[in-house]
């Protein structure tokens, strides 16, 4: 039986080297059917308690929606001054508010990359230690440092221990 994949970029930009790598990766995987989703699709007002005491955008519910479709998450996180992008965490903010468990107990393959050499570590750390508590089932963590030296568009991760990293933790899912 074929699982279904959901995969996004934690980031609002067209350019998103988060998005690239999340839509790699969720290729990688066999017998699964890949959807990409964009957070552009899901931009809603800042959040405030003001904006929420008028009920929720209807983004935030079709966010979680979708969310509840898969089998399986890829996530890959920008960083922003070593946090989660203001487009991701107005989601988050918004969605948790609806449910607390945002991510609903589906498996999740975690990762960020980054055009530095820390490749996202700051946000994957602060994301590991958070989204269980949103109720993500963690199943691997991947940090991919210095995008642009190691990502090839038509080839994916160009570093070979990097890629055997990667593809060692997709062999160690059960999909």
């Amino acid at each position: 039986m074929t699982k279904k994949i959901i995969a996004f970029g934690g980031s609002s930009s067209k350019k998103s080297i988060n998005k690239k790598l999340a839509t790699y990766t969720s290729n990688l995987f066999k017998n699964a059917s890949v959807e990409i989703i964009d957070l552009n699709d899901y931009e809603m007002p800042i959040f405030s308690v003001d904006k929420e005491e008028k009920g929720f955008p209807k983004e935030a519910q079709n966010f979680l929606d979708k969310i509840g479709e898969a089998d399986f998450l890829v996530v890959s996180l920008a960083e922003h001054n070593g946090a989660y992008t203001a487009a991701f965490k107005n989601i988050l903010d918004w969605t948790s508010r609806i449910n607390g468990k945002v991510f609903q107990g589906k498996r999740m393959l975690l990762m960020a990359t980054s055009p530095g050499a820390r490749g996202g570590k700051s946000v994957l750390e602060m994301a590991k230690d958070r989204f269980p508590r949103h109720d993500a089932n963690l199943v691997g963590t991947f940090s991919l440092p210095s995008f642009y030296d190691n990502f090839d568009e038509e080839k994916g991760i160009i570093d070979e221990d990097l890629n055997k990293e990667l593809l060692e933790i997709i062999k160690s899912f059960d999909l």
